[in-house]
């Protein structure tokens, strides 16, 4: 029996899905728990002050889906009254190639659109169709997808309702399109290269490449919103987003441990009737749970530990799940500002920095064979950007994120860099890679390492010791290919294991590994706690 207080809703991980939908139920009036076994809760949201004066984020840092999602809507106005605040400027993102071309977007679709306009006639419109279609025609059935339960009764009513409208020819379009490769989409609808290379690189922000199945709907939607809704970021660092929802959580009566590590669901019945009564933790110390467990955990994890003799089907589509391509963070912080090729690009919260589509597509093939690309595609962050406090007067941060980089070494694609025996990233290996980046900065930011305070790098190694659901580096805890997605997310065909339910009735699954998918919208957390205590 359990030898500490309980609770009605015991949550495993402390990942912005478990903070929010802590955060929700205990505002329905529900007890919760929330048990993180690191030191500090926030799964990929960390901020830390790297160098004197410098707040950096580790690994998550724009809020675009957050902002935009349910849970935030619902949450805004006890958050904002505990303090929190957002940040935005005036720009959403942009491109360099290595030679000093370059493209600023503003927040600004039309503005967007111009600016592609000139780069080829057609472009600009390409870009405006592609974002009135996803906002408008298709809006309805692509959130609606993303944003509920795809087992429950409202997806059938969706259904139903957009074969009404289009028919099955329509419908049969409309999944082609979803299904459309960005390479394919890019070749078809946009004339110049500089057009392809400053969206080819969205793709990589769902763990895809331009040439996978999905990746033109990822491409499109991702760009289209953050040139119209543009990055905003956390006032003060992602930490204090987390510092906010724990406190809510806490005055309405839940409670967030950390340092608690949980061995195990203790459950009570047989066969479909068995029901979670509570976790035992690796210290032995006991929480009751009355109503559910929400584990935000990978699958393995979830059907390998956590749950005891799950269904033989179930164990094994779970040790089949898929982890994709690793990450890599590398945290520079500045005595002052970058000397950028293009002055505009000072003012743009994340650009990207690649030759051209097809160098991406190079890079993530080089990545996915077990190669250090020999030109990764850098997503270069600018957080001071938009909330100067981050860091001290004059000074500046570059955050920059690799998603095109293995997990596994087996060599190093320009033939630089010794890869050791056992193909296992080490510090070595981390700081060569990080000097080839820096390298690769100074084309575009002359004088880049006269004005270095410190340079911190993050392997795909690293980043899973941060945080155990990062499998191999795999920011997004999982393939995101169409087989892994959607209904299929994290896997399909197995009674009672669908989307964020398990066999066991009120033991539920959220994350990163289940539906609607990766990234800080806290989708499957908000999904989950409408299942336990619908408002």
């Amino acid at each position: 029996m359990p030898d500490t207080t309980d609770a009605q809703v015991v949550f495993i991980g402390s990942g912005i899905n478990s903070l929010v939908s802590a955060a929700l139920l205990s505002m329905r009036g529900e007890q919760v728990l929330v048990l993180e076994r690191n030191g500090r809760p926030g799964g990929c949201i960390r901020t830390e002050e790297l160098f004197p004066g410098y707040q950096h984020e580790v690994m998550s840092s724009w809020y675009p889906l957050f902002v935009g999602s349910p849970g935030y809507a619902e949450l805004r106005p006890a958050l904002e009254s505990l303090g929190l605040a957002f940040a935005s400027c005036d720009y959403a993102t942009g491109w360099v190639h290595p030679d000093g071309r370059s493209v600023a977007l503003r927040q600004d679709l039309a503005d967007a659109a111009q600016r592609l306009e000139s780069l080829a006639p057609g472009d600009g419109k390409a870009l405006e169709a592609a974002a009135a279609r996803l906002f408008g025609e298709d809006a309805a059935l692509t959130f609606g997808l993303l944003g509920q339960n795809l087992y429950g009764r409202g997806v059938l009513k969706l259904l139903f309702s957009e074969w009404r409208k289009r028919g099955v020819d329509g419908l049969a379009a409309y999944a082609a399109g979803a299904l459309e490769s960005f390479r394919s989409w890019s070749e078809r609808s946009l004339q110049a290269d500089e057009s392809r290379a400053l969206m080819a690189p969205w793709t990589l922000h769902s763990g895809l490449g331009p040439d996978d199945a999905t990746s033109a709907l990822i491409g499109k939607l991702t760009l289209a919103a953050v040139v119209s809704f543009g990055m905003p970021v956390v006032k003060g660092g992602g930490s204090r987003l987390v510092e906010i929802l724990c406190r809510l959580i806490e005055t309405h009566g839940g409670r967030v441990l950390t340092d608690a590590q949980v061995d195990q669901i203790e459950l009570t019945g047989q066969g479909r009737r068995r029901r979670a009564t509570g976790v035992k933790l690796a210290d032995g110390r006991r929480f009751g749970a009355s109503r559910a467990v929400v584990c935000n955990v990978t699958p393995q994890q979830l059907y390998g530990t956590l749950l005891p003799d799950p269904p033989e089907p179930v164990r094994k589509h779970a040790e089949a799940y898929r982890y994709g391509r690793g990450d890599m963070q590398i945290h520079f912080a500045l005595n002052a500002p970058p000397a950028w090729c293009n002055p505009e690009l000072l003012k743009v919260p994340l650009v990207h920095l690649t030759e051209s589509l097809e160098q991406v597509c190079l890079s993530v093939t080089e990545a996915n064979n077990g190669w250090l690309p020999a030109r990764p595609t850098m997503g270069i962050g600018q957080p001071v950007a938009v909330d100067p406090g981050r860091a001290p007067d004059g000074g500046w941060i570059l955050w920059i994120q690799m998603q095109d980089i293995p997990t596994r070494l087996k060599a190093d694609a320009a033939g630089e860099i010794a890869i050791p025996d056992d193909g296992c990233w080490n510090d070595t290996v981390r700081e060569a890679f990080a000097d080839r980046v820096q390298a690769r900065l100074e084309h575009v930011m002359p004088g880049l390492g006269e004005r270095l305070v410190g340079r911190r790098a993050y392997s795909p190694a690293d980043l899973e010791a941060l945080n155990c659901n990062l499998v191999g580096g795999d920011p997004y805890s999982g393939n995101c290919a169409p087989d892994q997605f959607f209904w299929l997310r994290p896997f399909a065909g197995t009674r009672g294991a669908r989307g964020n339910r398990t066999p066991v009735a009120n033991v539920f699954h959220i994350g990163a590994s289940t539906h609607p998918g990766p990234g800080l919208g806290a989708g499957s957390g908000y999904l989950v706690a409408g299942m336990i205590h619908p408002r």
